[in-house]
């Protein structure tokens, strides 16, 4: 087995695994987080319902990340990954990418402007900016995909 299916191969069983402990996450996890805070901390229970929303809809786009970059895989693994159902895939990954950070932007001005201390502004700074370079990363690999699959198509018309 080649070193290539070795990697796909590894990459779907972590896949699977990611988005199990996201389902946890989505369902049990974040909602009784939320719930605990908003008993221990009573003059800020009513973020309880908007801050699980936000989180359940952050892991929700990073499980359309999974899903797509499943079916990307399976396009590797079938050699069709230069042809136009792979950018819709990709364009998938793009757009939950941007819903996420927009959504992570919104609660960085709302926490910027009601913060007390700089440290939870900071770290929602740094993840967006991680957002950022990560959802333009994937525009510049979606153009290199779309060449290749035009060059492709180029070479397939010539034979």
């Amino acid at each position: 087995m080649t070193t290539a299916r070795w990697a796909v191969t590894a990459l779907r069983v972590f896949l699977v695994v990611l988005f199990a402990v996201l389902v946890l996450f989505q369902t049990m996890s974040l909602p009784g987080q939320f719930a605990h805070l908003a008993r221990e901390a009573p003059e800020q229970a009513y973020l309880r319902w908007p801050a699980t929303a936000v989180t359940v809809f952050w892991v929700l786009c990073v499980q359309v990340v999974i899903v797509a970059t499943w079916r990307l895989l399976t396009l590797v693994r079938d050699d069709r990954i230069f042809s136009e159902p792979a950018l819709v895939w990709v364009d998938a990954i793009v757009w939950a990418i941007a819903a996420g950070w927009l959504t992570l932007v919104g609660v960085f001005l709302y926490v910027g402007f009601h913060a007390d201390d700089p440290g939870l502004p900071m770290l929602l700074f740094l993840l967006s900016v991680g957002a950022t370079v990560l959802g333009l990363l994937m525009v510049v690999m979606r153009a290199l995909l779309r060449q290749a699959t035009t060059l492709r198509s180029d070479m397939e018309a010539v034979i």
